[in-house]
């Protein structure tokens, strides 16, 4: 419990009357921190901290990797900036010892301020000084933390720069014929056989290489702590960090497994306007982000670059592909879904090469001053739209439908109308696409004319909806004739289930092993209906644990 005498020891509050200082005493958290504990994560609610004993990092996530800014001991204050300019933490506070902190919230800090105003203009003053430092260093560019020179139409780069993006690597990329080449590879230059070729800020040279070696050289998890899990989630996107956090929260041993970058195919969306708690909307790596961020923060490990290639309907054991074998007490599914592939003459052959399924933020700047297609009329292709719009020189929807107000939200499609650079092509399809090197035209028919012509085109995004992918799965697992799992009544309803109790609603006919997110046989296909069974999915696993199967 604090007391008068710990808090005039701190410089601040030395002049305050008995009264005030007892009145803090009384209404201020008095936190008792181990080492490596935070006081306050980054992005936190603002609040006024003083430090009692110990000694607190000040850190900040630059780039994925953690920075230390400073640091704070005994009698110093921390929280000036975001009490004084009304924004959270720009830091995160760690006990670097044991140490103990006093805490004030928001209110209680300006019924003291009115009492005594010299305390505000001192933290005012605190206040600019600091946050002039972090406008420094926010000035300083973000090193890039490899180099990788390879060719725009090449598919191997294509995939290495994107995996890159999807998981927050900064890297520069440079073509053999640019200008640029010359100064930011002082090396000999590369040779049309290495390409494309990485240089780490070591110096190290990496000539084509995997995904998975890019991955761990750069520190990403690639392979488990352990042999056990109380769950192991296959699939990181929405459903699976989700379940990620809250099994983490819950004290369960939790792994996620993830072939490719955490998000799933939400990763790649521009904008979501309508999940809660996000005004001003938020895009899909940006969500992603913040739950890898959440989920490891409470222990979750999150395996990248990695495939579940079996699942032992017995013993739950899951072999994943390089040979690995982990034991898992219980299984969440959380694969997502897979783009619909077109069969259309000229696309396969253009993948990479200005055709794309689905579509990243970082694909936006390919498109500055370009004619851009994209097929599809859900939501996913209404908010690429409305992004690429603010680079592209034309975007055009081509949409087979009659309208839009079947399949996508009416937000969108106000914000779409009122885009004098957005077209909308209904009752029309592409059939051909063409291109040497990469994609430069498209030809779209015209159903109610029977009309074909040919466009120039930039770049072709297809959104047409997607299929479950999950032939991989033992027969034992029930699915629909769409691949779909099925879970709960559906598994009862199909025969499937026979064990004494009734299954749990996201339980598939194995128990022990559940479903959540696009894969599971379910109507509705949001993000926001995804986080909540990934969250749901923990609550099961629980009762499931409990009962000692």
């Amino acid at each position: 419990m604090l007391t008068i005498d710990d808090i005039r020891a701190i410089p601040l509050f030395s002049t305050l009357a008995e009264n005030e200082l007892e009145r803090l005493a009384q209404s201020s958290a008095d936190l008792h921190l181990d080492a490596g504990e935070f006081a306050v994560y980054e992005g936190g609610d603002g609040a006024l901290f003083a430090v009692i004993s110990g000694k607190i990092e000040v850190v900040k996530l630059y780039d994925g990797i953690e920075r230390t800014l400073g640091w704070r001991v005994p009698g110093a204050i921390f929280g000036e900036v975001p009490i004084a300019f009304g924004m959270p933490f720009p830091g995160g506070y760690r006990a670097s010892e044991p140490s103990r902190v006093m805490r004030v919230d928001v209110r209680q800090y300006y019924a003291i301020a009115s009492i005594s105003p010299e305390i505000s203009t001192k933290i005012g003053a605190l206040a600019r000084e600091r946050i002039g430092g972090l406008q420094s260093i926010a000035a300083d560019p973000p090193k890039a933390r490899l180099i990788m020179v390879g060719h725009r139409w090449d598919n191997t780069c294509g995939d290495l720069r994107r995996f890159l993006d999807r998981n927050q690597i900064t890297f520069d990329w440079v073509t053999p014929d640019s200008p640029k080449l010359a100064e930011l590879w002082l090396d000999p230059l590369p040779s049309e056989d290495e390409l494309p070729l990485l240089r780490l800020l070591d110096g190290r040279l990496l000539s084509q290489p995997k995904t998975r070696d890019v991955a761990q050289i750069l520190g990403l998890q690639t392979n488990a702590s352990h042999n056990e899990y109380d769950t192991l989630i296959v699939g990181g996107g929405p459903a699976g960090l989700a379940a990620a956090v809250y099994g983490a929260s819950e004290g369960l041993r939790t792994l996620v497994v993830e072939r490719e970058a955490p998000g799933g195919q939400a990763g790649t969306s521009s904008r979501i306007e309508n999940y809660l708690g996000f005004p001003s909307g938020v895009s899909g790596d940006e969500l992603a982000r913040r739950a890898l961020q959440q989920a490891k923060r409470l222990g979750a490990e999150i395996l990248v670059t990695r495939s579940v290639m079996r699942i032992d309907p017995i013993t739950r054991e899951v072999l994943l592909d390089g040979g690995d074998v982990i034991r898992a007490k219980t299984v969440i599914l959380a694969t997502g879904v897979t783009w619909r592939r077109l069969m259309i003459e000229g696309f396969e052959r253009l993948i990479g090469k200005g055709i794309y399924y689905g579509a990243a933020r970082s694909e936006a700047s390919a498109t500055h001053g370009l004619d851009i297609h994209l097929i599809g009329a859900g939501n996913s292709s209404g908010q690429a739209a409305l992004y690429f719009a603010n680079h592209a020189r034309m975007v055009t929807l081509v949409v087979r439908g009659d309208s839009l107000e079947k399949s996508m939200s009416s937000y969108l499609i106000e914000q779409i109308r009122r885009k004098s650079n957005i077209k909308v092509q209904l009752r029309s399809e592409v059939v051909a696409a063409y291109g040497d090197t990469h994609l430069t035209e498209i030809d779209i028919r015209d159903h109610k004319s029977s009309i074909v012509s040919r466009h120039d085109c930039g770049r072709l995004f297809v959104f047409i909806g997607a299929d479950a992918e999950t032939e991989w799965l033992p027969t034992e697992i029930a699915r629909d004739p769409k691949g779909y799992v099925l879970t709960g009544d559906d598994v009862v309803k199909a025969g499937c289930w026979n064990q004494h109790r009734d299954p749990y609603l996201l339980e598939s006919s194995i128990p022990g092993i559940f479903a959540c997110g696009d894969v599971r046989l379910s109507p509705i296909k949001r993000v926001a209906s995804s986080v909540g069974e990934g969250s749901m999915a923990i609550a099961f696993v629980r009762q499931f644990l409990q009962q000692g199967v």
